[in-house]
């Protein structure tokens, strides 16, 4: 059955033009994005390796909240949704209902209000306090206001997939549904669990203090929020990036999906396991017991098992599919693997990178190993090999063929090539700029920091040449997002095709075997990360919420 629903809709056919508006206009919105904040970024690191001083009006840490909110928040939730919608408009029936696409426009529009209102509120320089806003830093309440209608709209939108997915079950009772539609159901349950935590941080602490109805605020409890939807954010870039290594990629490559269950198992794992985990972020912070700390490490590297999965997968698809074309040797897979196809190049460095990202990541959340990186650059690297390099280049790989299967454009060998020019680009300068924030982390290099000599310390001239590397690797990447523009600008002016781009989406392979019903028994799954998250929180939040702590007036350092 699942063999059959994929081979249903791997033909190219053209899309569906409303769903098309409402999935570019989000696809386009990201692209904004990044831009306006690889603008920021640049500048951060250029002041970070001392090449530049800044203008009296623009500051350092302006920059840095701009930089983090534009491209780790709004570029990939603009992206993710689009992508989402794409899959499910395209997988479930073909077109997208008119409730599901009012609720996704709806949600676009509320997300880019928010968008705004944060922008304007940051450029004004009311609201730097970094991308994770840590209180007891005190940002203007319509900047609070603007998150929490980016949170809001992303609801809106994930209840038009809810019930996109609910009315395809109607239809098909008895059915699995398709795959790429199924993972897209647990990012948006799992985005809508997790900010929950995040909702209840901005609405019922930060925007009252902000306003100065409260004159405190509990720093603990509003940070334990955060980070409770924190690390899921992770996987929220995460997961849509593996939808298009599990569903895209072996299509691209000529090959079909080594197992249609495991990769649903994988997903379910995610959901279950990615949520109860904050306090791992929070190691080193007092006023957490450490049996709390120690229990939520242990989910966290529970984590760990759907990633090998993940991989295992993966690199099956690709022994396999060389296999059949005859491929022999151990690694004689690679050379029938289409690297001169920026549809499966970029996405398969993103892969690549993940191995020593996801390494970086067992360290943070090792308890010992975290006290040595903690709040060093070391994050900052780590961070930059997940996030802007390994989901990022993802993204990049599905624009080239979402963005033409859009408007009815052709891929053009020379898109394809400026494509691949562009990969090389991001991965060399993600190379140097997040290479030298791991070692001079490993140095005691703090993170969030501007340029500074520290009143001339010895050990803080041993960073320079690193820092020096960072900026010459933020010049490069640049260079990559200047390069991703003009590629988006070029797809949306490219010839039309007389048959649209393929939407790739793969084949489970034959003799692959049946996915279990049991994997789409939502009220279990729900159920089951329901009662992780009350047992790792509740009692923490209790003694948070109800310990007689002072609280915290607000602060503004900037």
């Amino acid at each position: 059955m699942n063999a059959v629903n994929s081979a249903q809709i791997s033909a190219p056919q053209p899309f569906d033009r409303k769903d098309a508006g409402l999935v570019l206009a989000h696809i386009l919105f990201a692209f904004a994005a990044l831009l306006l904040g690889g603008i920021a970024g640049l500048l951060q690191a250029l002041v970070r390796a001392g090449m530049i001083t800044l203008p009296a009006n623009i500051g350092y840490y302006e920059l840095l909240t701009a930089h983090g909110v534009l491209m780790a928040l709004i570029f990939t939730t603009f992206f993710i949704i689009g992508f989402l919608y794409s899959g499910v408009s395209k997988t479930l029936g073909g077109r997208l209902l008119n409730s599901s696409r009012g609720m996704g426009w709806a949600g676009f529009g509320l997300m880019a209000v928010g968008t705004l209102i944060g922008t304007i509120e940051i450029l004004l320089n009311r609201a730097t306090v970094l991308y994770t806003f840590y209180a007891p830093l005190k940002a203007s309440p319509y900047f609070y206001i603007a998150l929490a209608l980016v949170v809001v709209g992303s609801w809106v939108s994930g209840f038009g997939i809810f019930t996109q997915y609910r009315h395809w079950k109607k239809a098909n009772r008895g059915q699995i549904s398709p795959l790429f539609a199924f993972m897209s159901v647990i990012i948006m349950l799992l985005w809508q669990i997790a900010t929950i935590g995040v909702a209840a941080e901005v609405v019922l602490q930060l925007i009252p203090w902000s306003f100065g109805w409260v004159d405190r605020v509990n720093i603990l409890l509003s940070r334990t929020l955060f980070w409770y939807f924190g690390h899921p954010l992770v996987y929220f870039w995460l997961l849509p990036a593996y939808i298009a290594w599990y569903v895209t990629i072996p299509q691209i490559i000529g090959g079909k999906i080594f197992s249609d269950a495991l990769a649903r198992l994988s997903f379910v794992l995610f959901l279950l396991f990615s949520i109860p985990v904050g306090f791992h972020h929070q190691l080193m912070e007092p006023g957490i017991s450490s049996f709390w700390k120690f229990l939520q490490v242990v989910l966290t590297f529970m984590v760990i098992i759907p990633s090998l999965m993940t991989a295992f997968s993966l690199f099956a698809v690709f022994e396999l599919n060389g296999r059949a074309k005859g491929a022999t040797g151990l690694f004689g897979w690679l050379k029938v693997l289409p690297w001169k196809d920026v549809r499966f190049f970029a996405p398969f460095m993103g892969m690549l990178i993940f191995i020593p990202a996801g390494a970086g990541g067992i360290i943070n959340a090792s308890n010992q190993m975290n006290a040595v990186v903690h709040n060093t650059l070391w994050v900052t690297g780590h961070f930059h090999l997940t996030v802007a390099t390994s989901v990022a280049l993802t993204f990049f790989g599905v624009a080239y063929w979402l963005i033409p299967h859009l408007t009815g454009r052709k891929l053009t060998p020379f898109l394809n090539r400026l494509g691949i020019i562009q990969t090389v680009v991001w991965v060399a300068g993600m190379f140097l700029m997040s290479g030298a924030m791991h070692i001079s982390g490993l140095l005691g290099d703090p993170r969030r920091t501007a340029y500074t000599t520290y009143n001339g310390s010895a050990e803080a001239a041993s960073w320079v040449p690193y820092h020096i590397v960072m900026g010459v690797g933020g010049m490069v990447l640049f260079i990559g997002i200047i390069l991703m523009t003009v590629n988006v600008m070029l797809l949306l002016r490219a010839p039309k095709s007389g048959e649209a781009e393929e939407y790739p989406i793969g084949e489970v392979t034959e003799g692959s075997e049946k996915t279990p019903g049991y994997l789409e028994r939502w009220g279990v799954w729900i159920s089951i990360a329901v009662v992780l998250i009350l047992v790792a929180y509740t009692i923490p939040l209790y003694g948070m919420a109800t310990n007689p702590v002072p609280g915290s007036p607000g602060f503004k350092t900037w």
